[in-house]
């Protein structure tokens, strides 16, 4: 494994971080309240970062991440990147590629997910039926993704459902998607298989040939939901396991981005508690130097150490096209269960002003625990990392 980042991946990180901190300020996101940032939004896109992500893979994307969690940024950066973006990236088909592609890093096209499967139904028609009660993001979304109850991924059009806005404690745009025989496309080819378009013996529309995804003549991104050489077994044909590997793909790719959002947060919040307990002196002495804080600190540090270093191999692992569905539940437990004990430190050391509602650091104390819920609870993720790993014993077996 090696984590150190690309030229790519370093510059673009260092461009937002620049943004981000010139831009997400407190002053502004007081202002936009649970709504998000048009103008930051703008400046992202503009700057080609939201396009850049399909260059800079996955671990470039959290390394982004990592610095809007620091200032709690107001923009549907993670949802678009990772339900647009990435996921039609590697699995979309070529003409929804070339459609979504240029308007989602262009910032015209907002995608969000409403994952995992939720009770939406498809008719015959291709029309979708059901609620999903919260859906991240979905004020600012030109596009739903939404997995059914047979877990496949189709694109809805905002404009052709029925949204809601949803007032949560912690900011993000949420809202109600209400599907009453909504139109919906599918997420890749038509046929749900794969297909060879070349005649040359490579396999197209979301399969792997040599680890690099290939399309006509140009090379992208491997996909790790389908595997090295397995794609010539009979299963890569079978419309229902193809679906399983795109869900579980777009689903750990999730989970992974928003644990990097998490180490930021965290790493924010440490940071503000850090320099209030450095500067807040009690009896004449900085707080900072009591050995109680500072056993505080030290565990948030190595909670969001534990979150960040998690986030990063999973994020490798994909990019890598290595098998990285542990690793990103691994991730996903690590920024629910530690994240919440962060940002719980960090307006602890605050003391009474971290109860102040209007103060920065409550904002990472939310986004936290809307991460955690987010991302599920500690023990039903464990849960089902355990049942992976059984499974995956089984299938070795």
């Amino acid at each position: 494994m090696d984590f150190t980042p690309t030229e790519g991946q370093a510059a673009a990180r260092d461009l937002a971080a620049r943004i981000f901190g010139d831009l997400s300020t407190h002053e502004r996101l007081a202002a936009a309240g649970p709504g998000s940032d048009a103008e930051l939004w703008k400046t992202l896109c503009e700057s080609g970062l939201v396009s850049a992500v399909e260059d800079i893979g996955l671990l470039g994307l959290v390394l982004l991440l990592e610095e809007q969690g620091r200032t709690t940024a107001q923009v549907p950066f993670a949802a678009s990147c990772v339900y647009g973006l990435l996921a039609v990236s590697a699995h979309g088909s070529a003409e929804q590629r070339e459609r979504l592609l240029p308007d989602i890093g262009g910032g015209t096209v907002v995608v969000t997910g409403a994952l995992p499967e939720a009770a939406v139904r498809v008719d015959a028609r291709g029309e979708l039926s059901g609620t999903v009660a919260v859906v991240p993001w979905l004020r600012d979304a030109t596009h739903v993704l939404v997995a059914d109850d047979e877990r496949r991924l189709w694109l809805v059009r905002t404009a052709d459902a029925q949204c809601e806005p949803v007032e949560l404690t912690a900011p993000w745009s949420a809202g109600r998607l209400t599907l009453d025989g909504t139109p919906a496309e599918r997420l890749g080819p038509s046929t749900g298989s794969a297909r060879d378009e070349g005649g040359d013996g490579r396999v197209y529309g979301g399969a792997v040939h040599g680890g690099v995804m290939h399309d006509g003549d140009a090379a992208r991104r491997p996909s790790p939901a389908v595997r090295d050489d397995r794609v010539r077994d009979d299963s890569v044909h079978d419309d229902r396991a193809r679906d399983a590997r795109v869900y579980d793909d777009v689903l750990a790719t999730a989970r992974t981005a928003f644990a990097g959002v998490q180490a930021g947060v965290c790493a924010g919040s440490l940071a503000r508690a850090v320099e209030h307990t450095n500067t807040r002196e009690q009896f004449g002495r900085p707080l900072a130097v009591k050995q109680g804080v500072q056993l505080r600190a030290a565990d948030a540090y190595m909670d969001t150490e534990a979150i960040r270093v998690t986030a990063y191999e999973a994020a490798w692992r994909r990019d890598e096209g290595l098998e990285y569905g542990t690793h990103a539940l691994t991730a996903a437990w690590w920024a629910s269960e530690a994240g919440q004990r962060v940002v719980h430190t960090g307006q602890h050391l605050h003391g009474g002003m971290g109860a102040d509602l209007d103060h920065p650091v409550h904002r990472h104390f939310l986004w936290g625990r809307q991460l955690d819920a987010y991302l599920g609870c500690g023990s039903e993720v464990l849960q089902e990392l355990g049942e992976l790993i059984v499974q995956g014993e089984e299938g070795d077996a």
